[in-house]
């Protein structure tokens, strides 16, 4: 039986890894997705006024609230008590395991990013937030990628 469990939660940690490996959304100025490339793209030119550092959350896909909820559920369940006790525990397992798996991903999900505002050669401000992939410095000269509402700030 207690062979079982651990295939099971063995089981579910492997599905939500695969579920939480294709969320792979990117808001680097260096990557495109597929309906982006070969699409013209409008661009002007411009000074950067200021960089203020930010964290860029990618949507979470539930597989870390998943993942901690059975890991909890099956860990709390099968080692505590038995009867009702067991069962009080595995719920109380899954609540505390789905928490604390939430936390994880919110952690793995969160990139480093910049918001860069820019004054254009026509005098506008614009501020771009993308991550921070590439360095950029106040007073530096800077093109603005823009196409379909995605603007990119590149040298």
């Amino acid at each position: 039986m207690n062979h079982q469990l651990r295939g099971g939660a063995l089981a579910v940690i492997a599905i939500a890894a695969l579920v939480a490996g294709c969320a792979t959304e990117s808001n680097s100025n260096s990557v495109y997705s597929t309906g982006q490339a070969q699409r013209e793209q409008t661009v002007r030119y411009g000074v950067v006024e200021g960089i203020r550092e930010v964290a860029i959350q990618r949507s979470q896909t539930g597989a870390g609230t998943l993942a901690g909820s059975a890991i909890g559920g099956i860990a709390a369940g099968s080692t505590i008590g038995s009867g009702n006790g067991a069962v009080a525990a595995g719920i109380l397992g899954a609540i505390l395991g789905g928490i604390a798996g939430s936390a994880a991903e919110n952690k793995v999900n969160e990139r480093r990013g910049l918001e860069i505002t820019v004054r254009l050669d026509n005098g506008e401000m614009r501020a771009i937030t993308q991550e921070a992939d590439e360095v950029f410095r106040p007073g530096e000269r800077v093109r603005l990628l823009s196409s379909g509402g995605v603007t990119r700030v590149t040298h």
